[in-house]
């Protein structure tokens, strides 16, 4: 009996593969797989476009900032910042 499950499980799945590839293979399935495509060239040409407004934005404000420390007059920005490091650190406890 097993042997026999087995030959019809093995019929059974060469029969479901190929209807499998004659419906991919169809027309109306290669009209599908066209539409996703140009659906996704459009989202991928819509990110591009978005990316690059970003970039154009972020060298935009590189620009303006730059602009501001030239207009400072400030050769080194990182002198206005002055850390104590001894407060900010935590010893650690002894076990």
């Amino acid at each position: 009996m097993s042997a026999l499950k087995n030959v019809l499980f093995l019929a059974g799945g060469f029969l479901i593969g190929t209807a499998g590839v004659k419906i991919l293979s169809s027309k109306e399935a290669k009209k599908v797989y066209a539409h996703t495509a140009a659906a996704v060239i459009r989202a991928k040409d819509c990110v591009m476009t978005k990316a690059t407004e970003i970039r154009e934005g972020c060298g935009d404000i590189l620009a303006d900032a730059r602009d501001i420390n030239e207009k400072r007059g400030e050769d080194n920005v990182c002198d206005d910042i002055i850390e104590d490091e001894s407060e900010t650190e935590t010893p650690a406890e002894e076990v």
